[in-house]
């Protein structure tokens, strides 16, 4: 019996296996859980390998798409996601969403995936923090690895692995291949004891302070320390888009009601945590920020320090890490911002003024208003678009970290149904019974629509709104239309920014088997909304008609007296004007 034992030991250790077969185990050895894309000739079995070994396939219809799913799913769970492409058009359709993710850092402020391909290494080189390809089977397991670890480590983003399209079916014998352990998790940087000294003299000696929470620190799971700093030192916190929900969008120290005209503008020392000075954030530079503003910035990455505007103190560590020590130091001497101060008098003032207007007759507030409404406190919320993504940014509440995705620092339009996709098969995954809800601007959906059907087919109950204004920022009615048909070539007369009036975005989910809702009025939209969040056996779309010239309300900002500019700047809406038959401003 014992010979018969080692006898059967021999066979297992020197059977042979496909290079299918070992880039699925790699993966698995290093928790993946889910891989994204589109099969063909010769990756079919590198798909059908991952299942095998008990990772998640989800078919796409676009490899962005597929993408964008995989970044999401590092920034969900912690651990890449895989995106599975085949060469030469695969390939090029793919780079967008590794570019979206490298710009986006994400895994850290980013969504960090490992993306397997067929060839072309140095085109990906530009996208990427790491491309290699394997010289050999049995180094699959090893380059595996370090692509893993390469994403995750430091400051994390896409990373790319080239299979050469004949070793996927070509075998090695596994006594050959080297098995490599799962790579730990990321080592945790602490800042300099004399730069926490610093910085902590600047915060205490500003008059206006103000906390910039940024996606990175969602990245960093910071969300314990930062309440424990927002809290104990009594100080007024701005999230950036992805940084809401790291505390919940009604504390009271969220001042995000006044973010442009008096938290921003006013604020004389700005402590960065995890948020970059981008264009998101106006660079740090007049307008929208005081010209001699102070900034403590804290973030992972040297590179990124001083980018825009030099910083007072710079923390250079692990996001959490660093506010535990900055707390460790406030404990000592008790510091804490004082609550009666003239600047949380002007912050509450200018909140209290601007919750006045949730009921603005302006309809896309109307809309974000009655969403916001029903909305599951727990529900993850994908937003894309223009307007539908800045005005829902405002309007529609994030209470949890990373329950918030959206077109990040590239600024991407069609990232949000493969963000939704991933999120659905994440919730699934772990089981939580939170809902995912995808707010679209009706340009942005178009981007990913027929993933709408990839939603149908694996029965993910993702709740699609389309705020739909028939164009880019704004476009006509289906009567204006009609005429400027009638006045010529469309081509030459219809405005760039225009689309089809009207168009049935529902019809599309309901050729799939989903559900689709057309809706016109706020009874319409609280019903479908209702039905559509009541439903866990298929998705749901509504097609939400508004105002064709709905835009954002007008936005004020001071110009610090410069001379070469005015004492205001007024951002104006560009809008349709049937008389004239062309867009300008009111």
């Amino acid at each position: 019996p014992c010979l018969h034992f080692l006898t059967e030991i021999f066979t297992i250790k020197m059977e042979d296996v496909t290079g299918a077969q070992l880039i699925a185990e790699a993966l698995k050895a290093q928790n993946v859980e889910y891989m994204f894309g589109i099969v063909g000739v010769p990756i079919i079995e590198v798909a059908m390998a991952a299942q095998a070994s008990g990772i998640k396939y989800v078919g796409m219809r676009n490899e962005q798409a597929a993408c964008y799913a995989a970044s999401a799913v590092g920034y969900l769970t912690g651990r890449p996601g895989v995106c599975l492409v085949v060469s030469g058009p695969g390939l090029i359709h793919a780079l967008g969403g590794m570019a979206n993710a490298n710009m986006n850092c994400w895994y850290e402020i980013c969504l960090p995936f490992v993306v397997l391909f067929d060839s072309q290494v140095e085109a990906c080189r530009l996208y990427s923090k790491f491309s290699a390809r394997p010289s050999s089977l049995d180094m699959i397991p090893s380059v595996v690895e370090k692509a893993v670890r390469t994403s995750m480590y430091g400051r994390p983003g896409a990373v790319y692995v080239d299979i050469s399209g004949d070793m996927v079916n070509a075998k090695v014998n596994r006594s050959r291949v080297r098995e490599v352990p799962c790579c730990p998790p990321p080592p945790v940087s602490l800042a300099d004891n004399m730069s926490i000294t610093e910085a902590l003299a600047v915060l205490k000696g500003a008059k206006r302070p103000l906390l910039i929470i940024g996606k990175g620190a969602a990245h960093g799971r910071a969300e314990g320390p930062l309440r424990e700093l927002v809290e104990g030192c009594g100080l007024p916190f701005l999230p950036t888009p992805m940084g809401k929900g790291l505390l919940p969008d009604n504390h009271p120290n969220c001042v995000a009601a006044a973010r442009s005209r008096s938290a921003l503008l006013q604020a004389d020392v700005v402590v960065l945590l995890g948020a970059r000075l981008n264009w998101i954030l106006h660079f740090g530079l007049p307008p929208r920020f005081d010209p001699h503003v102070k900034v403590i910035q804290v973030d992972l990455c040297a590179e990124e320090m001083g980018n825009n505007v030099r910083p007072a103190a710079a923390l250079l560590g692990d996001i959490s890490a660093v506010v535990k020590q900055l707390l460790d130091h406030v404990r000592k001497d008790g510091w804490k911002y004082p609550a009666d101060t003239e600047w949380w008098t002007t912050l509450k003032q200018k909140m209290d003024a601007l919750a006045l207007q949730v009921t603005s007759p302006m309809t896309y507030y109307q809309v974000f208003h009655h969403i916001g409404q029903l909305l599951p406190r727990d529900c993850i919320l994908v937003s894309e678009g223009a307007n539908t993504m800045d005005i829902g940014r405002t309007m529609l509440p994030n209470c949890l970290p990373r329950h918030r995705l959206d077109a990040g620092t590239f600024g991407t339009m069609g990232v949000g149904l493969g963000f939704a996709i991933a999120a659905a098969a994440v919730q699934r995954g772990q089981n939580t019974g939170q809902r995912v809800v995808c707010v679209e601007g009706d340009s942005a959906f178009g981007f990913s629509g027929m993933e709408v059907e990839t939603m149908c087919r694996y029965k993910l109950p993702v709740v699609i709104i389309v705020v739909n204004n028939n164009g880019i920022y704004s476009g006509v009615d289906a009567e204006t239309w009609e005429m400027m048909g009638k006045m010529g070539e469309l081509t030459t007369v219809a405005p760039p920014v225009t689309l089809l009036p009207d168009a049935r975005y529902d019809e599309v989910m309901n050729a799939f088997g989903g559900r689709g809702f057309l809706v016109r009025t706020k009874e319409e939209l609280l019903s479908a909304l209702q039905i559509s969040l009541s439903d866990w056996e298929r998705p749901s779309l509504l097609n939400v008609l508004i105002d064709p010239s709905s835009d954002r309300k007008q936005q004020v900002t001071t110009t610090w007296n410069d001379p070469l500019l005015p004492s205001q700047v007024v951002l104006k809406p560009l809008l349709w004007d049937p008389q004239m038959f062309q867009f300008c401003y009111p």
